[in-house]
């Protein structure tokens, strides 16, 4: 038995040590960073994801369902919000504003919801508007099926592209085998739609009998990432790995992105889940990390705020806690830098409309970076 377990043991090691030879980026810790941490908004336990309205108030979704207006310093429960299915990594999930929210007044909401005949619950999407401290005008865009009452893997994060259409994730739900690979079932994939949730004609698979035609790519495990990159247009996400494999893709309409035929990454057992690394067909990331960070949250830094910042990458750590920056060269990450390291699970990151960055921190709150040469 101890020589099984030492079998194993030396195993994982090798695979772990095999996979972080593919990966040559060099950890940075920067010893003087360029800002401090103010704390913007306290007493926020987990929260999700967050917006800027045009007042520059902030919309903060918390995962227990509640959703909160922070303006002039004080934070109002919004009624009227959509009942979440509360399991595991399910809730209330992120927030966004349409592009012309100016002059329409929608926002975006995904959560995990029970509608449907099956037990459990899956992820769904849904526009509203915001008055009088409420949500009205109340719309169900999308709902992934069937449910489970598993609790992995809803996704689920929220852009729209520069033509005015809507992307979102949906996790695998903890389904690998069945869902990112069919194009007949949601889950493992993203989606694309207009903005008032009916289906693109050129969407991918419109027309391919049984495919679910919202889908614009598949093959994806969690993608907890999806923004749409500033110069060039594209829709980039991150997605968990299982144990190492954690990746960035550059999002492209009917893509493969392999999961789980192909994957750097190893059951948390220690076993493989495949040998293969790539196949034909199927997209390869632009970056990926081993061991896994559990990325959540991203945003890309297009403001002079911060000393040799400008067009870096910012996506949060959950697993080790902290806010990581990635240097860009085009579509090739240069070098990392570790951020704000042990305050806490970081769950998401903005860039606000004063080109400050805003990184939302579990039990904490979010917290404000204050350039130092301000």
């Amino acid at each position: 038995m101890k020589n099984s377990m030492l079998s194993l043991y030396l195993f994982v090691i090798t695979l772990n040590l095999s996979c972080a030879q593919d990966f040559e980026n060099k950890v940075i810790t920067p010893e003087n960073v360029p800002f401090m941490a103010e704390l913007f908004i306290d007493e926020l336990q987990i929260p999700w994801g967050f917006a800027f309205l045009p007042d520059s108030s902030v919309l903060i979704t918390e995962k227990s369902g509640e959703l909160i207006h922070f303006s002039n310093g004080k934070k109002l429960i919004i009624g009227n919000t959509p009942e979440v299915y509360q399991r595991g990594q399910g809730g209330l999930l992120d927030v966004k504003l349409h592009p012309n929210y100016g002059e329409n007044g929608w926002l975006y909401l995904s959560y995990t919801s029970e509608e449907g005949d099956a037990k459990g619950g899956n992820t769904a999407i849904m526009r509203a508007k915001l008055k009088d401290n409420a949500l009205v005008e109340n719309q169900l865009l999308y709902k992934a099926g069937p449910n489970t009452t598993k609790g992995q893997h809803f996704g689920s994060r929220i852009t729209f592209d520069r033509e005015g259409y809507l992307y979102f994730s949906v996790g695998d739900r903890g389904a690998r085998d069945d869902n990112p690979q069919d194009v007949t079932r949601d889950c493992g994939k993203i989606y694309r739609l207009m903005d008032d949730g009916s289906v693109p004609k050129d969407n991918p698979f419109v027309g391919k009998d049984g495919a679910k035609t919202a889908i614009y790519s598949y093959g994806h495990r969690n993608p907890q990432g999806l923004i749409t990159h500033p110069g060039t247009g594209e829709i980039w996400d991150h997605e968990h790995g299982p144990r190492g494999g954690d990746e960035i893709n550059i999002i492209k309409k009917g893509a493969n992105f392999g999961w789980p035929l192909i994957t750097y990454g190893i059951n948390y057992s220690g076993t493989r889940i495949t040998e293969k690394k790539e196949m034909e067909g199927m997209e390869q990331p632009l970056h990926y990390w081993v061991p896994s960070i559990a990325p959540s949250g991203m945003a890309f830094v297009t403001s002079n705020k911060y000393t040799d910042w400008k067009g870096s990458l910012l996506v949060g750590s959950l697993a080790f806690q902290y806010l990581e920056r990635l240097v860009m060269d085009g579509t090739k990450v240069i070098s990392r830098e570790k951020l704000m390291e042990g305050e806490g699970r970081v769950r998401d990151v903005r860039e606000g409309p004063d080109g400050l960055i805003y990184v939302a921190i579990e039990g904490k709150g979010i917290y404000k970076l204050v350039p130092k040469n301000d």
